[in-house]
């Protein structure tokens, strides 16, 4: 038995209504003791049955035996004790991909997300379940590729440095490729999913008001990220040959043609 088992057991010993029962039997279930972690919360949930997280562990213990829709039921009773719950909302993501619902895994996924944007294990499984749908909708014979709308058309970098995302880490328009070449738009989207609300409440927490822009620059390249809706994010990349003040001037001018768009989808 490992120190934090140990002592996590000495701990729930104590005081058997602990919530303590979550932490030991997160550290059983990892460690591919099954049995064990399974006594532990189902013991916790007798003393705390109304604890998301509770039904949350025991839905994971469960999945990870092999008994999923058991596992979906369990994330159910967590969501409906509370909506927000990002495991909750995660587990079911991968218990409808598991099923071959990619919708309600998609949109379950894309609610784990907003309640824990800096969750990557939840972001790389959004690219996975995206790039999913997204065969599973394409034309066998045309392959995976995906037609966006021709927004930034005329601008430098409209379909390899440009990148329109809604706040669900969708892409809306443009394009991204790292130096290499690949496109990795839909992956630096998934990433971006949430940054809005990060920066939102980091802004807050400092007093500075609404955020306008975030600038960083990279021994490669410099990016520069603003929001030109309430609904979407924008994100420039360019060499590091382009001063910070001439990446600000593009980011506005692409800024203002990404607004009229978006302004016109609403129409």
């Amino acid at each position: 038995m490992t120190d934090d088992v140990r002592a996590l057991s000495a701990e729930l010993a104590r005081d058997p209504g602990s919530l303590v029962f979550v932490a030991l039997g997160e550290a059983l279930r990892v460690r591919g003791r099954l049995d064990a972690a399974a006594k532990v919360a189902l013991a916790g949930l007798e003393h705390h049955p109304n604890l998301a997280d509770g039904h949350d562990l025991y839905a994971r213990i469960v999945a990870d035996a092999g008994d999923v829709e058991r596992a979906a039921d369990e994330w159910s009773i967590a969501l409906a004790l509370d909506p927000h719950h990002a495991g909750a909302h995660k587990g079911l993501g991968f218990a409808n991909f598991q099923r071959g619902d990619l919708d309600a895994a998609l949109e379950h996924l894309e609610l784990a997300l907003a309640a824990d944007p800096t969750d990557q294990s939840t972001v790389q499984a959004l690219h996975a379940v995206r790039q999913a749908a997204q065969q599973a909708a394409s034309d066998p014979g045309a392959g995976a590729s995906v037609e966006r709308p021709a927004v930034f058309a005329g601008l430098e970098g409209a379909d390899s440095g440009l990148l329109l995302v809604d706040p669900q880490g969708r892409v809306l328009a443009g394009g991204l490729r790292a130096q290499g070449g690949p496109d990795v738009a839909e992956e630096v989207a998934a990433y971006l999913a949430g940054v809005s609300q990060e920066a939102d409440r980091s802004a807050r927490l400092l007093e500075l008001g609404e955020w306008r822009w975030i600038m960083a620059e990279g021994d490669a390249g410099h990016l520069h990220l603003s929001a030109p809706s309430a609904s979407a994010l924008l994100l420039l990349v360019r060499d590091k040959s382009v001063p910070s003040g001439r990446l600000a001037i593009l980011a506005a001018r692409a800024a203002e043609v990404a607004r009229r768009w978006l302004e016109g989808q609403t129409l």
